[in-house]
């Protein structure tokens, strides 16, 4: 919405080349601003109830996700093959999303597969240890033989599988955290 406001786009390889340009004009500062606006307007709404916010979020959506939880009240995150977050921050703005892991309030889930071209097993490795020693309430769920975007039906790395336990981990961290 900042770049491109109303742009919407196909879900196809030109579409996909452009929506990461748009991407890559985003920095951390404007995203978490943006969320920020996001759940203030949430929460001041009546029709809105339960004991927190939870945020879900696929690709540089997973990154934005975990970057959320360090930097917002997020109660419960599940950050879908998180691109990137071990290794910088959206616009480059600041340090890696992966340093502020110890800021997370609470609880987060982080997928991955383990066949991810885009993700290397060591940022994972990365992520799953910042977890741990922040003493995060967290888990880092790698699924085997599957890659980028397993979680998508449109999506050559669909695996209907990891996507089922991964909905099932999703819909049990809202409704224990959030309910």
């Amino acid at each position: 919405h900042r770049t491109a406001p109303g742009l919407e786009l196909e879900y196809n390889e030109a579409g996909i080349a452009e929506g990461f340009g748009h991407m890559n004009t985003l920095t951390a500062s404007e995203a978490i601003a943006d969320a920020s606006a996001a759940m203030t307007y949430l929460q001041g709404r009546r029709d809105v109830g339960g004991r927190g916010v939870g945020m879900m979020g696929f690709c540089f959506g997973g990154h934005l996700t975990y970057l959320m939880a360090c930097e917002l009240p997020i109660a419960a995150a599940a950050s879908f093959y998180g691109g990137g977050i071990a290794v910088g921050a959206p616009g480059n703005d600041g340090p890696a999303t992966v340093t502020r892991t110890a800021k997370i309030k609470g609880r987060i889930l982080c997928f991955f597969g383990a066949n991810d071209g885009y993700i290397p097993k060591e940022q994972v490795a990365q992520i799953r240890e910042a977890l741990t020693a922040a003493k995060v309430r967290g888990e880092v769920v790698v699924y085997p033989g599957v890659g980028h975007g397993f979680f998508c039906d449109e999506r050559a790395d669909f695996d209907a599988a990891s996507a089922d336990d991964a909905w099932r981990r999703v819909t049990s961290l809202f409704k224990s955290e959030l309910a």
